[in-house]
């Protein structure tokens, strides 16, 4: 260590002598101490190396494991859940547009030629988006084959940052409770439906409904103000022509 010396000034010999061995005797004990902490640090890792190794060993275990998994497991596993899910969702889609469609959904939830239905899928493929996905697709197939309680436990299973779909989820969840006779929850569900998105398709869809449905369970003031935010908002939609009525006899009734 550098020191610093003030111009003009001359110490003593003896004093210097003095000074440099008391020097000496604090650096020695320095080295002491250091001496002595590093070996019981050599002490202490000896004594416990195979357990500081095991435990480095362990995390590096962990960490390659999850990329292995990710990338030889995981990965190739969503490819192939996505790949049976096509003839499901194709299914789901004919049932949706055709004719015979309680035999194409339970088809599309089941399976058929071989492959897999929305259940299977869920299944096997637990944590992937297909059977996010599928998850969503049991659940309607259930509401239109009119399995109303099997609806609305798929649904309510549905997770998703889309929220076009996490507004129809919300919002057939809504229609499952109605056609069971739960009017209060189905009115719950439907405020959560616009509540997820402002969309011009499915808001101004679920405001209507919680609108009619409060109006029949003496929640007047919330239902008018539904009402008159379709109207407002959205005035270009379909709901926008029919909440006229409402309102009007909704305020002669205040």
């Amino acid at each position: 260590m550098a020191t610093y010396k003030k111009r003009g000034y001359k110490k003593s010999i003896a004093a210097d002598s003095q000074n440099q061995a008391e020097i000496e005797s604090t650096t020695a004990e320095v080295f002491e101490k250091l001496d002595t902490t590093a070996s019981k640090t050599e002490e202490w890792i000896s004594k416990y190396q195979n357990f500081i190794f095991g435990g480095v060993g362990l995390i590096a275990l962990t960490v390659l494991s999850y990329l292995g998994y990710q990338n030889y497991i995981f990965e190739p596993k969503k490819i192939e859940a996505i790949s049976e899910l096509s003839q499901a969702q194709y299914y789901f889609e004919l049932a949706v547009n055709g004719q015979d469609s309680d035999s194409l959904f339970s088809r599309a939830l089941n399976g058929g030629e071989g492959k897999y239905g929305f259940l299977d899928i869920i299944d096997n493929y637990g944590g992937t988006p297909a059977a996010q996905l599928a998850t969503y697709s049991a659940g309607m197939a259930y509401l239109n084959l009119g399995d109303y309680v099997n609806a609305i436990d798929y649904l309510d299973q549905f997770n998703t940052k889309d929220v076009m779909l996490k507004a129809l989820a919300k919002g057939a969840i809504g229609d499952a409770f109605a056609q069971i006779g739960q009017p209060e929850e189905a009115f719950d569900y439907y405020v959560q439906a616009f509540k997820a998105s402002d969309n011009s398709f499915s808001a101004p869809k679920y405001l209507f409904k919680a609108g009619i449905l409060g109006a029949s369970l003496d929640r007047n003031k919330e239902s008018l103000g539904f009402f008159k935010r379709i109207e407002s908002e959205y005035p270009d939609s379909p709901e926008a022509r029919k909440v006229g009525v409402q309102i009007g006899r909704l305020e002669n009734l205040d």
